[in-house]
């Protein structure tokens, strides 16, 4: 999602190709000269076995680097340019090309707050050296939450994200790092290093919006007294491929994880259209993962994005895709869709700015935003109301460069998604037995009702794009398309 892109989306090299393929027979093709190492997702059959599909891979010239043969799904590399139609035959359901697809994180302006204003001796979370400087948390009734429950040691919340800093003094302690890997290339690597951040700290920042320890140093977290599981799914270019997303949902499943973060949307169709055969093998690889992932008991928890669009009314998309000339796609539907936002049994979250109305770039849409949360609205607050950096999340930070540790503010769609990660840990921890789709409604039961602004909603943004660059329109009653059912609250989840 836009929550970690630019607004002008980067290219990249490769052109996607997915297609539906019908059964054929299985003579072997011709070799063809080597192309470009180029990696694929091949679907088996839906409930139908990987062995055939394997075998058709080989035929191919290519070969298998992860098997998720739960879902019928197989991460694949070759260099055959023919590879596509060479699959084709018994046992493969759809293929589609991965490799070069991308679009850069955009770690937008970041505040940094000095280690001595950090520090601290205290361990009342209320008295952590930087909370007064954290409005979200208030906002969601976080202090009175954790004098009841500030969440269970063996409720692991997986952030799928850029990676966490393992030495970072807010996280060290929150960190499960036996369930931690990272999914680049769509095979586990469970090394320390290699899910630790490279050159984003993304991951980190939502991190300590979810766990951040209540140690008397820097902020505190949602839900304390959880782990968080570093799941890095973004590469050392900021690109997030379909393969290391279907990786982080099946490891999350794998390793017992109750809650997954996830503030991105997967390349290179900002809407990912079910009816386009180009499209719909990614759709399928991502869909079969969630499911599986849910069925396991895991609830997964995204960002709506931070283009301000009204999801439920898709029209016109003119970004996609972003790995080459972007096409103008009209008459959309609503069977083109954000992934993973807006896959079915996924929590989508909008955010709001430190007055409590929606963020000038926060997505919405009515049926498709479930809750909202705080994200942040740094260029102005909402009406015109001039604002500054500190309106944004205040969180831990890494300095990819330097390699050190800090606090610092960010603001999207991105921040306010980790808030109510946190508040389904803590319910999860208050209630261990609810499934992922009970926790999923318990969350929006216990969200405070927040109302539609009346008329367009305008808030006047100071900025060169116009005085009718955010507009947008809230439809709905109690459940709306700005908020949905709600702004989540950490202490009606606990009490």
């Amino acid at each position: 999602m836009k929550n970690l892109r630019r607004k002008t989306l980067a290219a990249a090299s490769a052109v996607t190709l997915g297609v539906g393929l019908a059964v054929a027979g299985g003579v072997a093709p011709a070799a063809s000269a080597a192309g470009p190492d180029t990696t694929f997702l091949v679907l088996a059959p839906q409930g139908g076995k990987t062995d055939k599909a394997a075998a058709r891979v080989a035929a191919a010239q290519g070969t298998v680097v992860a098997s998720y043969h739960q879902i019928g799904v197989l991460v694949v590399r070759s260099t055959n340019p023919d590879f596509v139609t060479d699959v084709a035959g018994a046992g493969v359901d759809s293929v589609a090309s991965t490799a070069g697809l991308g679009t850069a994180l955009d770690e937008g302006e970041t505040l940094e707050v000095s280690a001595a204003e950090a520090a601290n001796t205290t361990a009342d979370p209320t008295k952590e050296p930087l909370f007064s400087q954290q409005w979200d948390m208030p906002m969601i009734d976080v202090p009175q939450a954790h004098a009841v429950n500030a969440g269970r040691a063996d409720v692991v919340v997986g952030v799928l994200d850029s990676g966490i800093s393992s030495s970072h003094p807010d996280l060290a302690s929150q960190i499960a790092k036996n369930k931690s890997t990272s999914c680049i290339g769509g095979v586990s690597d469970t090394t320390e290093s290699a899910w630790n951040p490279t050159t984003s700290d993304h991951g980190t920042h939502v991190a300590g919006t979810i766990a951040a320890a209540v140690n008397g140093v820097g902020v505190t977290g949602v839900a304390p007294g959880v782990k968080v599981a570093a799941v890095k799914v973004v590469n050392d270019d900021g690109y997030i491929f379909p393969e290391a997303a279907v990786c982080g949902f099946m490891w999350a499943a794998e390793q017992g994880m109750r809650v997954t973060n996830n503030s991105y949307y997967i390349d290179p169709w900002e809407l990912n259209c079910r009816n386009d055969a180009r499209q719909r093998p990614v759709w399928k690889a991502i869909q079969r993962a969630l499911r599986y992932s849910q069925s396991k008991g895991v609830l997964q928890v995204a960002s709506a994005g931070n283009s301000n669009w009204d999801l439920a009314h898709k029209n016109t998309d003119t970004g996609s895709p972003n790995n080459g000339t972007p096409e103008e796609r009209e008459n959309l539907t609503n069977s083109c869709l954000v992934l993973p936002g807006e896959a079915p049994g996924v929590v989508t979250v909008s955010a709001v700015g430190p007055t409590g109305e929606k963020s000038y770039y926060s997505s919405y849409g009515q049926g498709v935003v479930d809750v909202t949360a705080p994200g942040g609205d740094t260029r102005f607050r909402t009406r015109g109301v001039s604002s500054t950096l500190t309106d944004g999340i205040l969180s831990t930070t890494y300095n990819t460069t330097t390699k050190t540790n800090g606090w610092g503010y960010k603001q999207g769609t991105s921040m306010s998604s980790p808030h109510v990660a946190g508040v389904a840990a803590l319910a999860v921890s208050a209630h261990p037995g609810m499934t992922s789709g009970q926790l999923s409604a318990f969350l929006g039961n216990t969200a405070e009702a927040l109302p539609c602004p009346g008329g367009v909603y305008n808030p006047v943004p100071l900025i060169a794009a116009g005085p009718n660059a955010y507009d947008a329109t809230c439809s709905g009653g109690k459940r709306n398309g700005f908020y949905g059912a709600g702004m989540v609250n950490a202490y009606n989840v606990v009490r």
